[in-house]
């Protein structure tokens, strides 16, 4: 595809992307899994400079699920780490690009400190006109519909809510991104074809990517062409007129 054809793309206002490979990254190039992991969450910052300037307005990663606790306890501590690290980065770079940064999941499972640092960096930027990125952690489709319901319940018996009122927009109000309009486009890294509990209700329209790319090494190139491969989709149902 030349230049020409490029300025001619509709960019998926919305893209998220579950990020996979960062293990097996670091397995074929003899390293130790948590090394994919720190390269990981490099490339995270750099992708998310490449989509601002190609015109995507809001960016969503799978960066750690509520499954993922089951990992290895040694693992989960150096994500942990990780993410402690991560989280200062972030908010320099949030000031560096004006990005708003907001955290998706079940925060009450990580340590006082992270949830600490997750609240100032939202509080930090969110008034930040750039990329709209969020991060979801200790998150799953599945607990948020729960989380989500239960709220709606405690709701309806305070009277704020009554079931007849009770709409698709309704339930869309009560989840993580509630403010956030729904994803256009899913990508996957590292081959894998499913979406392990991410997005549930929001994916109902998505168009899905998948490469076998692994995460450290999906660079610019790599989002052009899954957003290339978008563009040759035939998208004449769901939510046309968003596009």
């Amino acid at each position: 595809m030349t230049e020409n054809d490029k300025e001619g793309w509709k960019i998926p206002p919305h893209v998220a992307i579950i990020l996979d490979g960062n293990g097996r990254w670091a397995k074929s190039k003899g390293m130790p899994r948590n090394m994919g992991h720190v390269e990981g969450a490099k490339n995270v910052e750099v992708i998310c400079e490449e989509a601002y300037r190609m015109g995507i307005q809001y960016l969503t990663v799978y960066a750690f699920s509520t499954e993922n606790w089951t990992r290895p306890k040694d693992e989960v501590d150096a994500l942990m780490r990780l993410l402690r690290n991560y989280m200062k980065t972030c908010l320099k770079t949030a000031e560096k690009n004006r990005m708003c940064v907001r955290v998706l999941g079940e925060k009450s499972r990580l340590d006082e400190d992270i949830r600490v640092r997750i609240q100032e960096l939202e509080e930090a930027t969110k008034n930040n006109d750039g990329l709209h990125f969020q991060i979801a952690i200790n998150y799953g489709g599945r607990d948020e519909i729960v989380r989500a319901m239960r709220h709606m319940g405690q709701d309806i018996q305070r009277g704020v809510l009554a079931p007849r009122e009770i709409t698709e927009h309704t339930v869309s109000e009560y989840l993580d991104t509630y403010d956030i309009p729904e994803p256009d486009l899913l990508i996957r890294t590292c081959n894998e074809q499913r979406i392990s509990n991410f997005l549930l209700w929001q994916l109902a329209y998505t168009e899905f990517y998948f490469t076998p790319v692994a995460w450290p090494d999906f660079d610019k190139g790599e989002l052009a062409k899954a957003i290339e491969a978008y563009n040759h989709r035939d998208r004449r149902y769901g939510r046309v007129s968003q596009e």
